[in-house]
């Protein structure tokens, strides 16, 4: 990943960087001193009807930035309580008008060991985010470099489902590395150099659970935030919300074509007769794309991903609740 000359060190108040976001352009960067007059004039903004709202990112490592945080951000009780609970997966949840979202990433320098995964924290309201790690993570430095591009976003809202997207696209990455290292191993065992490597063959497939259980999200609080939303989030931001999250990927060892279709009209069946949210009688279905691998295929893990999300994309766009499989050539 290049990452664009970014800061790592933060200010006197644990403040790595802050940006004003006016609707649809590029954020401004500020300091502390310009964060902290945005925050004392916002009701004034509301008042004028001026639609605006600021990202600070801070770095919790700075013993002053949670105290900062106290003195001068009306922050909802849960958001400090995270900060100081153990390991959890990734989550999303609606406490006092607000997002808390604990978002698992990965150091910069990720080399497969499990201390490399550590934690984002936000908060997130109509006119706020505020974000705060110990350590240098990827995701968020992915949406830091997508800001100083000049990006614009509309909402904070949909600053956090960026985020989201650039989270999964990490981890899509730490998966195709892994296959690589699969390949690797497989090649010792065939080289009867074994026990070594059937250490590490196992060293990965715990670390990849792992992954999987940090870096996933939280589908129960998920799923009632995406039913019941605050009130100042827009619909199409809960749009984006639920394309940033509710798209995944499943692989089926050892399974055939007619197998998957099997599997995965099971699990649209199953979905499709769940029952309704109470005061919300629309129907909750899901949409399957299928793409088939075999000994005979010459595709890349790129190619047959690329595939399956061509298929997904073909069965949403055709009238959702189905199955569509890919026509993934052999050769």
């Amino acid at each position: 990943m290049q990452i664009d000359n970014l800061s790592y060190g933060s200010d006197q108040s644990g403040l790595i960087c802050g940006y004003v976001f006016a609707h649809n352009q590029a954020g401004r960067a500020v300091h502390t001193k310009e964060a902290l007059e945005y925050l004392q004039q916002s009701e004034n903004r509301e008042a004028n009807g001026t639609a605006s709202f600021l990202w600070l990112h801070f770095n919790l490592s700075s013993v002053s930035a949670e105290k900062w945080l106290h003195e001068h951000v009306d922050l909802p009780e849960e958001f400090y309580e995270t900060l100081h609970e153990g390991s959890r997966s990734t989550r999303i949840e609606h406490a006092d008008q607000c997002l808390i979202a604990v978002v698992n990433d990965v150091l910069h320098d990720f080399t497969f060991e499990a201390s490399d995964i550590a934690t984002l924290w936000l908060s997130v309201s109509s006119k706020l985010m505020i974000s705060a790690r110990r350590t240098p993570l990827q995701s968020v430095d992915r949406l830091r470099n997508a800001v100083n591009r000049g990006e614009a976003f509309r909402s904070s809202t949909e600053l956090l489902a960026h985020l989201l997207r650039d989270q999964a696209d990490v981890l899509i990455g730490i998966v195709r590395k892994a296959i690589k290292k699969v390949d690797d191993i497989e090649d010792h065992l065939l080289a009867d150099r074994l026990n070594l490597k059937r250490a590490n063959l196992g060293e990965l497939r715990r670390l990849l659970v792992r992954l999987q259980r940090l870096l996933a999200p939280e589908p129960a609080a998920l799923f009632r935030l995406l039913h019941s939303p605050p009130r100042w989030v827009a619909e199409n931001d809960v749009q984006e919300l639920r394309q940033s999250t509710e798209e995944f990927a499943v692989v089926l060892p050892h399974t055939d074509a007619k197998g998957a279709d099997v599997i995965a009209e099971h699990i649209r069946s199953s979905i499709e007769h769940l029952p309704r949210v109470a005061g919300d009688e629309r129907p909750i279905t899901v949409s399957i794309g299928l793409s088939t691998w075999d000994k005979r295929s010459r595709l890349s893990l790129e190619a047959l991903l690329l595939s399956a999300d061509q298929a997904l994309y073909e069965a949403k766009h055709s009238g959702r609740n189905r199955i569509v499989e890919a026509q993934t050539p052999s050769l």
